[in-house]
């Protein structure tokens, strides 16, 4: 459809960010202004060991009500469009109506888990990677549609389409059955270097190009909605409507991180480090993803699973569950750098970057007599710190320079988090007095499809870093020491994660 080739101060584009756990709707001027922001909630169901799955129907219900929300508030103002960001990695199946026939089954289920270790470990696990972008991990579509194909072959015989979650709600928003560049490079089906489905990743997969939806780019703009859902959002059925990205790549977007050289770490419940780049690239030794932000514009990095989790754990199991979790940081930011020769591996949700396997669990190295809470609780900040090094690590083995860090997330407006980050880094950590993240990039999305504002290069602009926080020479110098210390552990643990993942059902950690 024809845009305007240039916005006014007061077009407003709604972002609607598909979460894990919640849908947000938030709406922004083309100057970076938010007006208005709903958010509706849903379950991550958790029925069987493994499994960790969604109802699509209250995903949708969640978008509307959201939207509806926004348009009610934002009320006679004219709203240019609406624009989609969505978790990653997700996948449901439909039957030949276009009706769900499996739940979304979401990035954080692990039963795949066995058949991404077996794609990984076999001669062309490596080449899949660096292909399509995507590690083969149990998160990622492709080992998913494996398990299907061995275990549930009823449901693999009556799907007549694969998708995410997004594909079906803009289904049902706008009656168009199409996945962006973006969520398609995050599947492990993708060809990141051709834009189209991989054939040796659907073979694999057992499936066909046909029961895949048509790739898009991300700032594909859909001629409006249905009358249903023009009714359900107060929207008119005229509304553009653009397809959109990950929320990956689209938190660098949102947090202005968008030229070459200038990286995006955040830190919540989880964490992630990535920087945009102009062409699709992996490192030699897949440590790191490669997923598409534009046609122009990728994004390469590497998530972690846990991040505030671990020292959430640390607090309710080994510090003081009623001490303040400030209080906590606050003490252990009195002990030295380096924990006293104390060592943790944060893996208790298991790990993702830069090694990419479902079977490392969390450990202590190096504990004695003389360590003591506060001990335990730094080498958890540590060790959190210490994994995404590793992730920098490998960007650089791909060859990326990275002259600034943009940092984000709950966990991080804490000084001892803050510091800590920047000398495990060895580079200044840029802090953002704005955190809007995926909502802000997609909303920055839709104004560039829309011809609202030039290029999504303005993000850099209307995210301005607050304060920076610089790296501290000596105790840089001690994680550069610890570093490789670090990374040999895991490899060192390796067979051990194995045997107890093997021992594990005879092993209960409760009765």
């Amino acid at each position: 459809m024809n845009a305007p080739d240039t916005g006014t101060a007061r077009d407003i584009v709604i972002g609607v960010d598909m979460g894990t756990t919640a849908t947000k709707a938030v709406a922004y001027t083309v100057d970076g202004e938010q007006i208005a922001t709903a958010s509706q909630g849903y379950p991550l169901d958790e029925p069987h060991p493994g499994h960790a799955v969604q109802d699509p129907e209250l995903i949708l219900g969640a978008v509307l009500q959201s939207v509806r929300e926004v348009v009610a508030e934002i009320g006679t103002a004219r709203i240019a469009g609406l624009s989609f960001s969505a978790a990653m990695h997700s996948l449901m199946a439909l039957d030949a109506q276009l009706a769900p026939i499996t739940p979304v089954v979401t990035w954080a289920d692990t039963r795949a888990s066995v058949q991404a270790e077996r794609i990984r470990a076999s001669a062309s696990g490596l080449e899949l990677h660096r292909r399509t972008g995507t590690p083969v991990h149990p998160m990622s579509p492709l080992p998913k549609l494996v398990w299907f194909r061995e275990q549930e072959p009823r449901i693999r015989q009556e799907a007549a389409m694969w998708v995410n979650a997004k594909d079906w709600v803009l289904l049902r928003l706008c009656g168009a059955l199409v996945t962006d560049h973006s969520l398609g490079s995050s599947s492990g089906l993708m060809d990141i270097h051709r834009l189209a489905w991989d054939e040796e990743a659907l073979s694999l997969a057992g499936i066909r190009a046909e029961q895949l939806p048509e790739l898009v780019p991300t700032t594909t703009v859909l001629d409006g909605l249905t009358e249903e859902a023009a009714a359900a959002t107060g929207l008119p059925m005229s509304t553009p409507v653009v397809v959109g990205a990950g929320d990956g790549p689209l938190a660098n977007l949102g947090v202005g991180a968008v030229r070459p050289g200038v990286a995006a770490c955040s830190i919540g419940t989880s964490g992630a480090l990535r920087v945009a780049v102009d062409r699709p690239v992996v490192d030699p030794r897949g440590g790191v993803f490669c997923y598409a932000l534009t046609e122009d514009r990728w994004v390469i990095g590497g998530a972690i699973n846990n991040g505030g989790v671990t020292l959430d754990w640390v607090r309710q199991e080994i510090a003081d569950a009623t001490t303040p979790i400030e209080e906590l940081l606050d003490r252990a930011g009195e002990v030295p750098v380096g924990s006293g020769g104390l060592l943790m591996l944060p893996y208790l949700l298991s790990e993702r970057a830069p090694h990419w396997s479902s079977i490392a669990s969390g450990a202590y190295i190096g504990l004695t007599r003389a360590h003591t809470r506060e001990h335990m609780v730094r080498a958890a900040v540590e060790g959190v710190a210490l994994q995404l090094a590793l992730v920098l690590q490998s960007m650089r083995a791909a060859g990326l320079e990275i002259d600034e860090i943009r940092a984000t997330g709950g966990v991080i407006k804490h000084p001892l988090w803050q510091q800590t980050i920047a000398d495990a880094f060895g580079a200044p950590i840029g802090l953002l007095a704005g955190q809007e993240g995926s909502g802000f990039g997609a909303a920055l999305l839709g104004m560039q499809a829309l011809g609202l504002i030039e290029s999504i290069d303005v993000a850099a602009r209307l995210q301005p870093v607050e304060r920076v926080v610089r790296p501290r020479p000596a105790e840089s110098a001690v994680y550069r020491s610890l570093l490789p210390v670090f990374d040999e552990i895991y490899d060192a643990l390796l067979p051990t994660f194995h045997r107890l993942r093997r021992l594990a059902p005879s092993l209960p950690v409760s009765h």
